[in-house]
């Protein structure tokens, strides 16, 4: 595509931004570069920067320059997992440092803070971050991070991301935000203030369930080259394969979002009504109580930033919908909730989420089982969806017979 690609709008830099045809064939889909080295035409002078697949990939340097367009930011960097990415950003900090950490979050990111990080010196805090006074009291000196997600694992709060960002800058910390549940198709962090983006990659942007992919998206050049040392010293990156197939996924990003929303909201409708339903959360109802903080972050996403009229915005959210996670408490306690998970026929029982194909499980037990113990609470009778993109009215007949 001739011009800049980052002149244009989401679905056009999804599928264009860092991905021009190749040069030497003119192939319009960036070549997966399976190589671990590279040839080198004298010492030190290579053949356009590359000169070993840990440091440098070109398929790798495609993604990362699509995922820093798509979020707003100058810097990506791709990583071999979510957790990885998380890992490796950790390591911008050292010992006696202290970490915000929001009460609820995926239990991974919970068990590397307490099992792991604390043994090196990293300590933490839970805080609700949707609580502004508690977010002010946990600040200490030492704290340099503020961690949060939204859409929150499981529960789904929502966090003003602007107004945490000003409490930690307030305090000379940064901001950190997993933006894996809505992606920046719905939500884009850095515009909202935040110092880090982070995606589980191997969700939503992917999209297909084929790929274990870790992002981090920034701004700060000299966090950014801290970054990349950590990167390449670290070398917890992905193959240019597993790269290949999220630029793949990117590229439907757009469509595949709005159809999550679309069926995400009709089932959280439906479970609304159910009597066998003691609670849904989603943030896309108007009653729930998180709904207008949702739509303030979501204001910022690719789906509505070039819309500049006030009513076209509002109308280009409703139409981006609230993203294609819901949760539930069951009525009858975690025995209605397990038999639930293991009644539906097309809603496959697994972990993960953000594939096309619906998915639905039991936290408690699975996803969130390393919360067992902790100060984190997971309702025994909460129900997990990730609700894919088939049709709306097989998804509802095969919910209704599960709660039956």
């Amino acid at each position: 595509m001739k011009g800049n690609p980052n002149d244009k709008g989401f679905e056009t830099r999804a599928i264009h931004a860092g991905q021009p045809p190749e040069q030497g064939t003119g192939a319009v889909t960036v070549p997966i570069y399976q190589t671990s080295t590279f040839a080198q035409h004298a010492v030190g002078e290579t053949y356009g920067g590359y000169e070993y697949a840990r440091t440098g990939n070109p398929t790798r340097t495609a993604l990362e320059a699509c995922i820093a367009s798509l979020e707003g930011g100058k810097h990506g960097f791709a990583f071999a997992s979510g957790m990885a990415a998380t890992t490796t950003l950790c390591y911008l900090f050292q010992p006696g440092d202290h970490v915000i950490l929001g009460d609820d979050v995926y239990g991974g990111t919970y068990r590397l803070f307490a099992r792991v990080l604390s043994r090196y010196g990293i300590t933490f805090d839970l805080v609700d971050l949707t609580q502004p006074e508690k977010t002010e009291a946990a600040f200490r000196p030492q704290t340099k991070l503020v961690w949060l997600e939204t859409p929150t694992n499981p529960l789904l709060k929502s966090i003003d991301i602007a107004q945490v960002a000003d409490l930690a800058h307030a305090h000379s910390a940064r901001l950190a935000v997993d933006n894996t549940f809505a992606s920046p198709y719905l939500q884009r962090p850095l515009l909202l203030g935040a110092d880090f983006v982070v995606h589980s990659a191997t969700k939503y942007l992917g999209g297909h369930s084929d790929v274990v992919h870790g992002l981090v998206v920034l701004n700060d050049d000299a966090l950014a080259e801290r970054l990349a040392f950590h990167q390449n010293a670290v070398g917890a990156v992905p193959g240019p394969f597993d790269c290949f197939l999220v630029l793949r996924g990117i590229k439907t990003l757009g469509v595949r979002m709005r159809q999550h929303g679309e069926n995400a909201r009709r089932v959280a409708d439906f479970l609304a009504e159910h009597p066998a339903v003691e609670q849904v959360f989603y943030p896309g109802l108007p009653g729930n109580a998180y709904h207008a903080i949702a739509r303030r972050n979501f204001a910022s996403g690719g789906s509505v930033a070039s819309e500049t009229d006030p009513h076209s915005r509002e109308t280009a959210l409703d139409r981006a919908g609230f993203g294609g996670m819901v949760s539930f408490l069951a009525k009858g306690g975690e025995a209605a909730a397990r038999q639930i998970v293991s009644s539906t026929q097309i809603f496959t029982l697994a972990e993960s989420l953000g594939g096309v194909e619906s998915l639905i499980e039991h936290p408690g037990a699975m996803t969130h089982a390393s919360l067992a113990g902790s100060p984190i609470e997971v309702p025994a009778s909460l129900v997990r969806l990730s609700v894919g993109i088939e049709n709306a009215d097989d998804l509802l007949a095969d919910l209704a017979q599960a709660l039956e």
